[in-house]
């Protein structure tokens, strides 16, 4: 016979579980969240892809948009890090979703910063237009600004789609970018030699070629999360991507 001691929970194993409805909440919330999210990280694709076309092409007065553009994308970063710091403290998500919640509050702060960087290219492409035809932008130059757009775009899908296989062929993408970036470095100061006068030019160029490599960097700091959300691996700080097992 038991005796009339009441039973006593054993401390520590025994944590409350979230209700049916809060559960449904925390998905919905993060579901918008991330819906959010993809839409911030769409419209600085957008930035980036009129600033660089407008590099391309010798267009003038975008420069205005895609600083609308960057403002805009201002404003959602810090609204989406305040939304993704609520879902945190209220729901506690864990595994597969707390990665996801890692995921925009570092990669917001990505997309922020080529945003910014969109804006540099744009009024970059505004000067050189306006130099005319005396100073063209060297085919060098357009096929880097061509390739960092590939690369954002391509980092893009990976993200919007959780594309592992995509996400590496991005960091496997950048040495590329690296080399094709310390090419028109060296063109550039050969051109300059010659002509001194043009030295403001030039400089401008060279620091144009160093905000496409930056958002190249950028891209792929995205692709790294894409892994580490989808198989929970950090390679940010190594040399060779490691497959899951390896």
């Amino acid at each position: 016979m038991e005796s009339g001691r009441s039973k006593v929970e054993p401390l520590g194993l025994a944590l409350p579980a979230l209700e049916p409805a809060s559960v449904r909440h925390a998905i919905r919330d993060q579901d918008m969240l991330w819906a959010e999210f993809l839409a911030m990280s769409q419209g600085v694709l957008a930035s980036l892809e009129t600033s660089i076309q407008a590099l391309l092409d010798g267009k003038i007065g975008v420069e205005a948009e895609v600083k609308n553009l960057e403002r805009e994308s201002d404003r959602e970063e810090s609204r989406i890090e305040r939304q993704c710091l609520r879902v945190l403290a209220l729901f506690e998500p864990v595994a597969s979703d707390l990665r996801r919640m890692a995921t925009i509050l570092k990669v917001t702060r990505d997309w922020e910063r080529i945003a910014d960087l969109a804006v540099r290219v744009a009024r970059r492409a505004r000067k050189f237009s306006a130099a005319g035809d005396r100073f063209p932008i060297p085919d060098r130059l357009k096929t880097l600004a061509q390739a960092v757009l590939d690369h954002a775009r391509l980092v893009h899908q990976a993200l919007a789609t959780r594309n592992v296989a995509a996400a590496r062929a991005v960091i496997r993408g950048e040495d590329a970018i690296d080399r094709l970036h310390r090419q028109v470095r060296k063109e550039l100061k050969r051109s300059l030699r010659p002509q001194p006068e043009t030295i403001d030019l030039w400089l401008q160029m060279l620091s144009t070629a160093r905000n496409l490599e930056r958002i190249a960097d950028h891209a792929s700091d995205i692709a790294q999360t894409v892994v580490y959300l989808e198989e929970g691996v950090m390679i940010r700080h190594e040399k060779q991507v490691p497959r899951p097992g390896e």
